[in-house]
């Protein structure tokens, strides 16, 4: 027996609302719980900051238009404008659509400029310039100032360094059964440790009978997957104090000759290694934090679609408008909710 077909409109509406506000109770938890950590993580350490990208402000608009769009949705019913409630339903689903596609677009934005959401560094270790392997182009060292790469002082132009994505990628992904084979150019000279390597049969040699071991090449190849992905020291992509900039205890680090500075004097080498062995948490929490919210808006979007399908059925009208007004409250919910992250990201982020 259906007892619920027994309570009044108002006790109904009420249950419903209360089962909303539990609900958004719940998660309102959950993510005042994650800023919570966020923040406490980014005291403890090593902590990255960057600008965040421009389609989550463009998408932040749309979601700001589709509860102005769930309102007028709302009155259209209580008002028995069924033509209406078609529009604006159909107008906020759509605007809840564009949300979601914009904040995708804000990841491959963030994920472009080398910023992931989970294994991931702040700085680059494995393969990282200088450490092992320096290479020569057209008998001049090349040199690494954050994640430039430079020729006599100057930043390679975009085909010079076309010319060493392309000869460096030959290294990627060596076998441990066989040596790297390797398809010499004349422009690129490559030096361990010091020692020029020397190219016979297309294997690379340390001298005239000593070719270069497995564990080389591992490092080799390291490096040549940071220079196909355009990264020097750090695997944000972009200028250091521009693009990105890494705090330590809330504070600012400079960034000199390949060295952090902290209050104008270098990081102590153990702080050095620490940094560049920390990971990259403020990137992790901050997809958590928009993912987590757009999964959200999509699970409340389904109930969207359907409201929108019933509207086209004529289903809703004044005396009949219940899941337009649980749903639009937690909609409502779900904007505050981002307005509030958006900002906690802007100013704390």
């Amino acid at each position: 027996m259906d007892f619920s077909k027994e309570l009044s409109p108002e006790v109904r509406k009420k249950m419903k609302l209360n089962l909303v506000y539990v609900i958004a109770f719940s998660v309102t938890m959950l993510f005042a719980g994650l800023t919570s950590a966020y923040i406490v993580s980014m005291g403890a350490g090593f902590w990255l900051k960057f600008a965040l990208p421009r389609a989550f402000y463009w998408s932040t608009l749309f979601l700001g238009l589709s509860s102005i769009s769930f309102i007028f949705s709302l009155r259209a019913a209580k008002s028995n404008k069924i033509l209406d409630i078609k529009l604006f339903m159909l107008t906020t689903l759509i605007l809840g659509v564009l949300f979601v596609v914009f904040q995708i677009r804000g990841f491959n934005k963030l994920i472009e400029r080398g910023i992931h959401p989970a294994k991931n560094y702040i700085m680059v270790t494995d393969g990282r310039y200088g450490d092992y392997f320096e290479i020569k182009y057209k008998g001049d060292f090349i040199e690494v100032d954050g994640n430039d790469y430079k020729v006599k002082g100057r930043n390679m132009s975009d085909s010079e360094f076309g010319e060493l994505q392309e000869f460096t990628k030959q290294f990627i992904n060596p076998k441990q059964k066989s040596a790297i084979r390797i398809k010499e150019n004349p422009n690129f000279i490559i030096i361990l440790n010091d020692n020029p390597l020397k190219i016979k049969d297309r294997l690379l040699y340390i001298s005239d009978s000593v070719q270069m071991k497995h564990v080389d090449e591992i490092r080799l190849g390291d490096l040549a997957v940071n220079i196909r992905d355009k990264r020097g020291d750090f695997f944000a992509r972009g200028n250091y104090g521009k693009d990105f900039t890494i705090y330590f205890k809330g504070k600012a680090l400079t960034y000199k000759n390949r060295k952090l500075y902290y209050n104008k004097r270098e990081l102590s080498p153990s702080l050095q290694i620490k940094a560049a062995e920390a990971s990259d948490s403020a990137s992790s929490y901050l997809f958590i934090l928009t993912v987590l919210h757009v999964l959200h808006v999509i699970v409340t979007l389904i109930f969207l679609l359907i409201i929108v399908i019933n509207s086209f059925s004529n289903k809703y009208n004044e005396n009949n408008y219940l899941p337009v007004l649980t749903t639009s409250v937690f909609w409502h919910f779900l904007g505050i909710l981002w307005i509030y992250l958006l900002l906690f990201l802007v100013f704390i982020h």
